[in-house]
């Protein structure tokens, strides 16, 4: 008798097939569980597993008198999820897109584009991983589901209330910050500034970043397919701490005094660059620094390949022949070793002479003298061989010794990236005829900024200043975090010999001197010109110079010091750009300025003129 399909055979068979099945289900799953854990765990946690960044807000640049030079904007990174988007929310669509000012038809190509290409070679499974981990979401063979696509990354916090108040659903926004620069220009060589990818570049940005830039804060939870929190996952946070505030030693008011002058200069004399700085010459603060040619901070990312050479702080970057100005080192060495005094004179007619058993041939004056120099007026009338043979009084080894401790030959100090050393070759290394050029400002290269503090120097009393530009850094609610005080990098000269050399420097302010026009009435007026010639493809150019004033007052008890360096100026009529017509003019339009708004009192008596306005040589 058949029993039909149930059959032991069939039974067996069907049993065997069953179990089979357990079997590769138990193995998938051993597989998935045991073997596959760690890889697959990882792609749900990445599916899952949502960690929101809250950027911190970098901290205020302030000026001395607590004036925002550079602060951080809140804005709003606002995106759409196309997939979330209603119809019955089309009719606001035009109303978002004014407020964005985004052409209507390119908001609707954004709501509407709700898938992407994938071109992902990976297995379906890790595909899907990565399509929850970013926001997207399998679509059609080939394709992922956009659930996030910026709209605009500059939207306003007053813009963003206007677009919640639409209630777009699908439209949301994160929080970021973007670094403003409210003064546009002003002090752009100082400030530096911060890059699209949030990395800041020069100036105090880059170097006083390790306070300003704050701390990040996060929280980590876990997401939906619709990428929406689960806010009851979430299991840690930390806050966002805001960056310290800097305090600058510069005065906007100063600054925007010496920009002023510089754009003067520019439309007078056309020339390739300028630098100005104005300092405390007893702490080395620098209260102004400005340079031509210069950019907007709001703006450089604009700038052509050819314009990047803007953002060069030419005052510590560019080095140039002091010229007159060096004068100052060999006179003060020579006062200071008590080998001279201000009276010692000098025969200036000569035009070489002996110097350890050879001749030496001098550089040539501006005219010949002919009556013998003193010490004080080899300075006021800048007498290239009376400061030749006030270096032979010297030597060669004092000359160059004086020379770096003026600061000459190495770095100021100077707290920004991008300073040079300058040009001072050691003595073994000098020509025959170094001992007559180095003396006058020639043979050796300097940057501005050692130039000036050079001159601070003998404003100090003798002591040489580190340049300091960062007074304080506090926190939000105002906490000093760390004060910067004055640092003197040596002492240099006795203050007797600081004291004379201030004297004599008035000298050059004066009728007998090479910068009358830097004389202020009822003002004691300390400085020095300085005219050199420009190296042009090897050669010193009769037409191409570098004119320059570096001076001081009041003389007696000095509260300011101001550098005015003009490379390459034109004046009209074809006269030379000596220091005297492109740079001292200047020194006094800024020192005029800082009279009144510093409150720097006369020294000498009222109507007491001791400095006319006329006349003058480099």
């Amino acid at each position: 008798m058949s029993k039909g399909f149930a059959s032991n055979y069939r039974i067996v068979l069907l049993g065997a097939g069953i179990l089979a099945c357990f079997g590769c289900i138990g193995a998938r799953l051993l597989d998935l569980h045991v073997f596959e854990r760690d890889r697959l765990m990882s792609y749900v946690d990445r599916a899952r597993r949502q960690i929101t960044v809250e950027p911190a807000k970098r901290g205020d640049i302030v000026d001395d008198r607590g004036d925002r030079l550079a602060t951080s904007r809140s804005l709003i990174v606002l995106g759409v999820d196309p997939q979330a988007l209603v119809k019955a929310d089309e009719a606001k669509w035009p109303e978002l897109a004014r407020l964005l000012n985004l052409p209507l038809k390119e908001l609707t190509r954004i709501f509407t584009t709700k898938t992407r290409p994938t071109t992902s070679l990976a297995t379906v499974s890790e595909t899907e991983a990565l399509d929850a981990a970013d926001g997207a979401e399998p679509g059609p063979s080939g394709e992922r589901l956009i659930r996030w696509a910026k709209l605009s990354d500059t939207v306003e916090e007053s813009t963003y209330d206007q677009i919640g108040k639409l209630g777009i659903k699908g439209v949301y926004g994160n929080r970021t910050y973007t670094r403003a620069y409210p003064h546009n220009q002003l002090a752009a060589h100082l400030i530096g500034f911060v890059n699209k990818a949030g990395e800041p570049a020069a100036g105090v940005e880059a170097f006083a970043d390790f306070y300003l830039r704050g701390q990040d804060g996060w929280r980590e939870s876990e997401k939906d397919g619709l990428r929406r929190e689960l806010a009851q996952f979430r299991n840690r946070e930390v806050n966002a701490t805001a960056g310290y505030n800097v305090r600058l030693s510069i005065d906007s008011a100063i600054q925007h005094i010496v920009e002023q002058e510089i754009e003067e200069i520019v439309k007078k004399f056309n020339p390739a660059k300028v630098s100005v700085i104005v300092s405390d010459p007893h702490s080395g603060f620098i209260l102004a620094l400005g340079n031509y040619p210069s950019f907007n901070l709001n703006e450089y990312n604009e700038l052509s390949k050819d314009e990047m050479g803007m953002m060069r702080n030419v005052a510590i970057t560019d080095i140039l022949d002091p010229g007159s100005t060096f004068k100052i080192v060999a006179a003060s060495g020579a006062l200071n070793d008590g080998l001279v005094t201000p009276a010692t004179r000098f025969d200036c007619s000569i035009d070489s002479i002996e110097y350890k058993g050879k001749p030496r041939r001098f550089m040539r004056d501006d005219h010949p003298f002919d009556h013998p120099l003193t010490v004080s007026e080899i300075i006021s009338h800048s007498s290239n061989v009376g400061a030749a043979q006030l270096g032979m009084k010297l030597g060669d080894q004092k000359l160059y010794d004086y020379a770096r401790a003026f600061g000459f030959g190495e770095k100021t100090g100077f707290p920004f990236g991008g300073e040079v050393s300058g040009f001072l070759n050691p003595v073994d290394k000098w020509s025959g005829i170094d001992i007559t050029r180095i003396p006058a400002g020639y043979s050796i290269s300097a940057t501005p900024m050692q130039i000036h503090y050079a001159m601070a120097t003998i404003a100090s009393g003798g002591m040489l200043m580190r340049p300091q530009i960062i007074r304080q850094v506090t926190d939000q609610s105002g906490e000093v975090v760390y004060d910067f005080t004055g640092s003197v990098r040596r002492h240099v000269l006795s203050t007797r010999t600081a004291q004379q050399m201030a004297m004599m420097l008035q000298k050059v302010a004066s009728k007998e001197g090479t910068a009358p026009m830097a004389a202020i009435l009822n003002f004691e007026v300390a400085g020095k010109t300085g005219t050199s010639q420009k190296l042009i493809n090897g050669r010193y150019s009769e037409r191409n110079h570098v004119g320059s004033f570096v001076g001081f007052f009041p003389a007696s008890r000095p509260r300011v010091v101001i550098t005015v360096i003009v490379d390459d100026g034109h004046p009209a009529n074809g006269r030379v750009g000596y220091g005297s017509v492109v740079a001292a003019p200047s020194f006094k339009h800024i020192a005029e300025q800082l009279i009144q708004y510093l409150d720097i009192k006369p020294v000498i008596e009222p109507g007491r003129n001791l400095l006319v306005m006329e006349g003058g040589r480099r």
